[in-house]
């Protein structure tokens, strides 16, 4: 798969610390209810720890009390690809960068949330940075 901002794996090493790198580029989770924005309300929007690209906005974030931030939708259709994943015994979407294929977190649907798209996006903190609004 090719990706707008490719960069060597010593790259991603030296720019990210050590626990953003376990997430974003090997798929790692961050322990619930551990990221700062996990319960923040603060209106902005959540780019790509990694690249920057835009991914998400406040308007999007709902509360889902699963101990990561939750989406219900992304800024747009294709900043993010959903891939999937059979790691751990089990059939979930992953939600990676689709400008630099770093890992997010997982969507999951059905669950009964009461939001637009009947979707959350679960997403490690550690894989966002959050731009708030100038207002």
């Amino acid at each position: 798969m090719s990706y707008d901002v490719e960069k060597p794996d010593e790259q991603w090493r030296a720019e990210l610390t050590p626990a953003e790198y376990a997430v974003l580029r090997k798929a790692g989770t961050e322990p619930a209810f551990t990221g700062e924005y996990t319960d923040t309300k603060a209106e902005g929007v959540y780019s790509c720890r990694a690249c920057g690209a835009e991914l998400f906005t406040s308007t999007e974030k709902f509360e889902s009390h699963c101990g990561w931030p939750s989406f219900y939708d992304p800024k747009d259709s294709d900043a993010v690809e959903l891939i999937e994943d059979r790691s751990h015994g089990m059939t979930r979407t992953e939600v990676r960068c689709a400008r630099c294929g770093s890992h997010l977190g997982h969507v999951f649907e059905g669950e009964g949330y009461p939001t637009p798209t009947d979707q959350r996006y679960c997403i490690n903190s550690i894989s966002l940075r959050l731009a708030p609004d100038e207002s």
